[in-house]
């Protein structure tokens, strides 16, 4: 983590503690995705947006693009899935 003295050493901790654990985070982040979109298959509005989000998500997993292209665009909620661990 970058020096930031506006932080207090708590605030620090805190940071380095996210920062740590994010991979844990986005992949809780994807299984909750997975959830939703389930809930939200009749709704298309809904739905949409949950598959933009879950991009977002595999992306940040580290998952290959041509992967996080091929899951959203056949919206496969099992290979999806496989990617939330």
């Amino acid at each position: 983590m970058a020096k930031r003295p506006d932080l207090s050493s708590t605030q620090k901790k805190i940071v380095d503690r996210y920062y740590q654990n994010k991979e844990s985070l986005n992949a809780n982040k994807l299984g909750e995705l997975v959830s939703d979109l389930y809930l939200a298959l009749d709704d298309d509005k809904k739905s949409t947006r949950l598959w933009k989000q879950a991009a977002t998500a595999l992306k940040n997993l580290g998952v290959q693009p041509a992967e996080v292209e091929r899951v959203v665009q056949n919206r496969d909620l099992t290979a999806l899935s496989h990617h939330a661990k």
